[in-house]
């Protein structure tokens, strides 16, 4: 898989799911219960996730999340910072979500995607979606 996802340079059916089983293990393994929403290059709902329990307001999140992620091809805590120094403006980009839990998905310097996760705090969702980022790397070495 991981060679088919490397000649591709696409994120794969097979590939979004082991990168949101890794961050599903990362919440587990913490007891959070949140929704992981991988997206394709292009902002579209690739897998989507939502963990026993979790408040269904988190599904819009994830989703909005990574779409912020793939759209601006950076963090979501990138525009959380801003907001939190003082960057009003960023309030007004369309579809940035100033909210940690969104991460691009890259594969040797291209966005293949994005991982959004909701449904605990902010930082504890953007470490959720740093172990799915981090399965993309491993997928990305073999």
């Amino acid at each position: 898989m991981a060679a088919e996802l490397a000649t591709k340079k696409a994120l794969t059916l097979a590939a979004a799911k082991e990168i949101a089983a890794a961050a599903e293990k990362e919440a587990a393994a913490n007891n959070w219960n949140v929704v992981i929403a991988i997206l394709d290059e292009g902002g579209h709902l690739l897998y989507l996730q939502r963990m026993d329990e979790t408040q269904v307001g988190s599904v819009d999140v994830a989703i909005a999340k990574a779409q912020s992620a793939v759209k601006f091809k950076r963090p979501t805590k990138a525009f959380e910072d801003a907001l939190a120094g003082g960057r009003q403006t960023i309030l007004r980009l369309p579809g940035a979500m100033p909210v940690e839990g969104g991460l691009p998905l890259m594969l040797d310097g291209k966005v293949l995607g994005a991982i959004g996760v909701s449904g605990v705090t902010s930082q504890q969702d953007g470490q959720i979606a740093q172990a799915g980022q981090n399965a993309l790397a491993k997928m990305g070495a073999r």
